[in-house]
């Protein structure tokens, strides 16, 4: 198959044990760049990409951000799709008194209640400095301004997140994408977006390709269907039990160069 391009997540996929681009990460992709677009998609926020996009040389390349409620091209945002100010009011509201962290992102704004334990584990993780900012503070401008969330991140002890999980499920299960990625996170997004229809609107408005010319990468329950509609879905190997199930290939963990060692593998490098 002569594929003509890749999407590959990032987080528990693409980088190493210290959440960095590996050498042969960065071999592989200097290689590869030169012949096919490479695009980065994820549930980061631009700032948190954009400094592996330099590292990859593929800043000229579209960004997936936010679990594709974000889409940007050459600069300019093609795409943008936010949980509405009222759900995310709705929301603070039930966590006064679960005292979850709920971290609110808009583009490039990313604002946290307080500088705690999970403020400095996402930023160490992102390389992206927050604005300390109660959430009323900032649902008040975000009113005022007619701005939601493109997304949130719930972060707390599980049983709290359980409790938060089940109240947006039973009342906003047709509005919201809800991934829990470990038992203390639960990631929100608008439902009308993910990142297959990030991909399809790219490949409609940008790339001259089709879902069966591409090959994905991931390792979570929001590249499900990503992975799935792909001519070549592949898993790292410490994906969910459920992205395994629907993957067309398995490669080595992400944290052991899985996607690198899969690509000199199907291109044929060094």
């Amino acid at each position: 198959m002569n594929w003509k391009i890749i999407f590959t997540d990032i987080d528990g996929t693409l980088l190493n044990k210290d959440r960095e681009l590996s050498p042969l990460t960065l071999k592989i992709f200097q290689e590869l760049q030169k012949q096919l677009p490479i695009v980065l998609i994820s549930s980061r926020m631009p700032q948190a990409i954009q400094h592996l996009q330099e590292e990859l040389h593929i800043a000229h390349q579209p960004l997936i951000c936010y679990n594709g409620a974000l889409i940007i091209v050459d600069g300019e945002t093609i795409s943008t799709t936010e949980i509405p100010w009222e759900t995310i009011k709705e929301l603070h509201n039930f966590n006064k008194e679960q005292n979850c962290h709920l971290s609110l992102y808009n583009n490039i704004e990313w604002y946290v209640p307080q500088e705690d334990q999970w403020a400095k584990r996402e930023e160490n993780n992102t390389k992206v400095t927050p604005v300390v900012k109660p959430v009323e503070e900032v649902l008040a401008e975000w009113e005022f301004s007619k701005k939601g969330a493109h997304k949130i991140m719930a972060m707390g002890d599980a049983p709290k997140i359980d409790a938060i999980e089940k109240f947006l499920f039973k009342y906003y299960k047709d509005q919201l994408h809800l991934y829990r990625s470990k038992d203390t996170y639960l990631e929100i997004a608008n439902k009308e977006v993910s990142k297959l229809t990030a991909i399809k609107l790219l490949l409609k408005s940008h790339f001259p390709y089709t879902l069966q010319d591409s090959i994905a990468f991931g390792d979570n329950y929001n590249d499900y269907e990503m992975l799935k509609a792909a001519g070549l879905g592949i898993a790292v190997g410490n994906a969910k039990p459920e992205i395994l199930e629907i993957a067309k290939q398995t490669t080595h963990d992400g944290k052991e160069d899985g996607v690198a060692k899969s690509l000199q593998q199907i291109f044929n490098l060094f």
